[in-house]
């Protein structure tokens, strides 16, 4: 009977295997799911969601295979202004609960009562067993005692699994979001590269060959030392600025401060460009040209050990990329495409990525599709997620 419920989450991205679903299936044959739905709920994303970056995609298949019933957007402001806060009301016992409010509505039912209520209400309501409030035995507003109807803002008291999977209290956990400053930091840990170097005293303790030294000593206390290690990472950062870039500015700042603000590299460099790199890279994101560096030089800087990071959305005119002449600055005229020079830089390093913040699904129709397809036959893209800047962290650490 939960058959489209299996292919809901299939269609909301979550990799749901036939063995998981098969466990669910037994789970249910053994009754762990309680007979009730909140159970059901609970049991199943214990067991078909395998991270925290999947719940997000659970709740919203599962409110839809299951039936939403909440509209709190549909609502007059004035109603969520009354039940922003609720009023204390003493306890219920499910035999008064159910005294008052029989049951027995199904959703359609329950959703033309509403309408009624929202036509006929006039003023705030705390308590009672009709109008859309708070406590009381009512069957719409919050913090009441009603086990059947629709919570409409603030925290529910009865929490059905509809309800929760609604609330959707998990969609910065997944893996396919914009990030915050927090993941960007989490991320480039990813690029240490820690080994041993100088002939400095063993004074780091290293805790598993101290277990694995105790164990073999008989269960007596050997520690054991080493040279601490030291990251031999080189990243140089290319920023896109200004143009179509400024919609992703916040976004950008975000992966700036987080590489800036990250300890782990033996050597940062970072430039900025706009739209594409000519003869000059610039040290400021105003892209002034007093406050600028020839481009030759800082690739004359690079060897094949250096990580090379292009942040863009990769879309202008076609001549900009392709044409002499083609940069946008009236009073510089580049000698060479653009293409050329970002050869140059994948020539440079096999280790070069590029980050773009356009979602990847619109790459191929977007405007500036043609210049993103002609960057990613020469530089790999990922987008600016965080399975996207993990999957590029791990293209340049990849050993080559």
């Amino acid at each position: 009977m939960f058959t489209g419920f299996f292919y809901a989450l299939r269609r909301y991205g979550l990799d749901v295997s036939l063995n998981e679903w098969l466990t669910l299936m037994e789970a249910l044959r053994l009754g762990l799911h309680g007979s009730q739905l909140t159970d059901f709920y609970e049991l199943a994303r214990c067991v078909l969601a395998k991270s925290e970056a999947d719940f997000d995609r659970f709740d919203l298949a599962f409110a839809e295979y299951f039936r939403d019933v909440e509209s709190v957007r549909e609502l007059p402001a004035e109603f969520l202004n009354w039940l922003a806060e609720a009023i204390s009301r003493r306890e219920f016992d499910k035999d008064e609960v159910d005294a008052r409010f029989g049951g027995g509505l199904n959703l359609e039912e329950l959703k033309k009562l509403l309408a009624e209520r929202l036509a006929e209400q006039t003023e705030r309501h705390d308590g009672g067993g009709k109008w859309v409030g708070t406590g009381g035995t009512s069957p719409f507003g919050h913090g009441g005692y009603n086990p059947a109807g629709i919570r409409i803002g603030g925290p529910g008291r009865q929490k059905s699994a509809v309800q929760v999977a609604a609330e959707r209290d998990y969609r910065d956990f997944r893996q396919d979001s914009a990030l915050e400053l927090r993941q960007f930091q989490m991320a480039f840990r990813k690029l240490r590269n820690l080994t041993v170097k100088g002939d400095g005293p063993k004074d780091e303790l290293q805790l598993d060959e101290t277990i694995q030294a105790t164990c073999d000593n008989g269960g007596f206390l050997k520690l054991e030392f080493d040279r601490a290690r030291k990251s031999d990472v080189r990243l140089l950062v290319l920023f896109d600025s200004g143009g179509s870039m400024w919609s992703y500015s916040r976004l950008c700042s975000r992966l700036f401060h987080a590489v800036h603000e990250s300890s782990h590299f033996k050597e940062l460099k970072a430039f900025y460009f706009h739209n594409c790199v000519y003869d000059d890279l610039f040290t400021t994101p105003e892209c002034w040209h007093q406050e600028s560096a020839d481009t030759k030089s800082v690739l004359q800087g690079l060897n094949a050990s250096w990580k090379i990071l292009f942040v863009g959305d990769g879309a202008m005119a076609p001549s900009e990329l392709l044409s002499r002449g083609g940069c946008l600055d009236y009073y510089r005229v580049n000698d060479e495409p653009g293409l050329a020079w970002l050869r140059r830089f994948a020539a440079k390093s096999v280790h070069t990525a590029w980050l773009n913040p356009i979602p990847q699904e619109q790459w191929e129709y977007t405007w500036g599709s043609q210049t993103i397809r002609l960057i990613r036959k020469e530089i790999p893209m990922y987008p600016l997620t965080i399975d996207g800047l993990d999957t590029a962290l791990h293209h340049l650490m990849a050993p080559r």
